[in-house]
């Protein structure tokens, strides 16, 4: 996936979790997985990041 990918599927998702937030409230089990998913690709973004200023060095 590249890194404008990634970015449009993190703004996707956190526009997502705002919208269940709204809808749900902070401690709603979707709310809880929304927010995991976008965790999980926050994490992606920043390894991605992480690795390429490892490499440059």
């Amino acid at each position: 996936m590249s890194k404008e990918q990634l970015l449009l599927k993190i703004e996707q998702k956190r526009t997502e979790l705002v919208e269940i937030v709204l809808k749900h409230g902070f401690t709603a089990t979707t709310t809880i997985k929304v927010s995991q998913d976008l965790d999980h690709l926050l994490n992606q973004y920043n390894t991605g990041r992480t690795q390429k200023s490892l490499s440059k060095g």
